[in-house]
């Protein structure tokens, strides 16, 4: 019975030895592998070259065809409106001094002053002249305003009609004036104060209400068109 022990101490031993022989012929084959698959990795691709820097694409635009004559500020619906009645009054533009002295030889213009329900102010940059239709539709918005009124009460016109000249003078005084074509240069149109009744300056806010629902029915009746200009403390007025 003593002997089993050494006979399997003995088959321990020649199965350690054959391993570590084993063990000692395959490590430097996997070493060897590993170090190659190792330099395959790293040595096999170029190193990436670096990205190249972006550069936008530029498209260049064609310039839009500005018009040198149009208004600088921005024309709403309503301004634009004045221009449209102003070129449909039968002559257009005026187009300069000498132009304006042939439309009064020919009555396409005519002289405003005064009548029942207003009075046209002193002018330093226009002129107290508009079409045959605009005095006639002036004197009406007149007389529905006093009669509203119930009083001798008027109102006053502050600008009417100026030339190309007139306006670009008045765009140097004047910044918030329009630069370029404005819708007084066709005749058709004149400024009313709403801070300015009876030949008096202040605050008359029961006749500046009258004034507006006058313009209002004139203007649903199609015959004019008005901008509340509070800068300039005015109704700026079109006749259709």
């Amino acid at each position: 019975m003593k002997k089993l022990p050494l006979i399997l101490l003995a088959v321990f031993f020649v199965l350690f030895s054959l391993g570590a022989l084993a063990a000692g012929n395959y490590l430097p084959a996997l070493t060897k592998q590993l170090k190659e698959t190792y330099s395959a990795l790293t040595t096999s691709h170029e190193p990436s070259k670096p990205l190249a820097k972006y550069q936008p694409i530029i498209v260049e635009l064609p310039s839009p065809d500005l018009d040198i004559a149009a208004p600088t500020r921005e024309i709403t619906k309503e301004y634009d409106n004045h221009l449209v009645a102003g070129e449909s009054n039968g002559f257009g533009l005026i187009e300069s001094e000498d132009h304006f002295g042939q439309l009064i030889q020919e009555n396409r213009l005519v002289l405003v002053s005064e009548g029942k329900g207003y009075r046209v102010d002193r002018l330093t940059h226009s002129y107290p002249y508009i079409t045959p239709r605009s005095k006639t539709v002036l004197k009406e918005l007149g007389q529905a305003f006093q009669t509203l009124a119930k009083n001798e009460s008027f109102f006053t016109i502050t600008s009417v009609t100026r030339t190309p000249e007139q306006q670009q003078s008045l765009r140097k005084r004047n910044r918030n004036a329009t630069a370029g074509i404005s819708s007084h240069s066709y005749g058709v149109s004149f400024d009313i104060s709403y801070i300015r009744f009876i030949g008096k300056k202040g605050g008359n806010r029961a006749a500046q209400k009258e004034l507006e629902t006058v313009l209002n029915e004139f203007q649903a009746a199609n015959k004019i068109f008005f901008i509340k200009e509070r800068k300039q403390s005015c109704y700026h007025v079109t006749v259709r």
